[in-house]
């Protein structure tokens, strides 16, 4: 009878988990259908979900009139150096909070994890750009970058602060009676053992600045030459004759889509256990 019982709550749990997977899925499924419609089936709201003809040239049109080719490699290049110097500084503030001792640590510890309840939003912006152009920095990827890079998410550190806390300390002991310093344990010790949260943390960033929008849109207001994918996207809408080019969007969408996948099948296996063991730990 507990058995029966048990197989009836297994069923209604994967059952919902099958409903939850469906609803997250169907966005992505209709977008990369209405990737190969015609824009007539969008306006006239024929065609289906599935496309009765497949316009392969969607993604030709989109790639060449967008300039998706030159917006791919802004994109690339600037989420590239994000990930590098996120890692840096996160792991390296991670470090500190986990093994050393210093007055204050307490209240800048605290006062870190307190930014993570405040939802700034756009208001952030204005004065961060203002920051950028009094630096003459505006309008250039590396100023764009070192925007995304000293804006670190104070949950990624926290989470890497935990997962090194979940390393014995006996290890660093064992480092320093072989000569390593406080750096050097860091660098070569710890770091390598810390590969599934900075996978993890790697994903996080990878995600966040491929999909923004907001920043690289204010960057590029003037510079065309430097805006990313994300907004390049949004510069097809234009494209239509006299409406938004819907097909065209959705195709530029799902190109833009291809390389978070990808990343995501390279970094999925360390995700789950980085993430788990960081904030467990933490």
């Amino acid at each position: 009878m507990r058995l029966a019982r048990r197989s009836v709550g297994d069923l209604f749990v994967y059952l919902f988990l099958i409903i939850m997977l469906i609803i997250a899925l169907f966005p992505i499924f209709y977008g990369v259908m209405g990737s190969f419609k015609s824009n007539m089936d969008f306006i006239t709201g024929d065609g289906g979900l599935i496309p009765s003809t497949w316009h392969l040239e969607n993604y030709v049109q989109a790639w060449q009139e967008a300039n998706f080719s030159r917006y791919t490699i802004n994109s690339v290049i600037i989420t590239a150096l994000a990930i590098i110097g996120s890692l840096i500084m996160t792991s390296m503030a991670g470090y500190v909070f986990a093994r050393s001792e210093f007055p204050g640590k307490k209240f800048i510890m605290g006062a870190f994890l307190a930014t993570m309840f405040l939802a700034t939003g756009t208001i952030t912006i204005f004065p961060t750009f203002s920051i950028v152009k009094a630096l003459h920095l505006n309008g250039s990827i590396f100023g764009m970058v070192i925007v995304y890079v000293f804006s670190v998410n104070v949950a990624n550190i926290y989470l890497t602060m935990g997962y090194i806390k979940g390393i014995p300390k006996e290890i660093d002991e064992a480092a320093a009676m072989d000569g390593c310093g406080f750096f050097k344990t860091y660098l070569f010790i710890l770091m390598p053992m810390c590969l599934p949260i900075l996978a993890t943390i790697a994903l996080l960033v990878f995600k966040a600045t491929w999909n923004d929008y907001m920043m690289p849109m204010v960057f590029s207001l003037s510079n065309d030459n430097i805006k990313t994918l994300t907004v390049g996207v949004t510069s097809l809408a234009s494209s239509g004759a006299g409406s938004s080019a819907y097909n065209l969007m959705l195709a530029g969408t799902a190109i833009a889509l291809i390389p978070q996948i990808i990343f995501y099948l390279f970094t999925s296996k360390f995700f789950i256990s980085g993430i788990t063991v960081g904030a467990v730990k933490g």
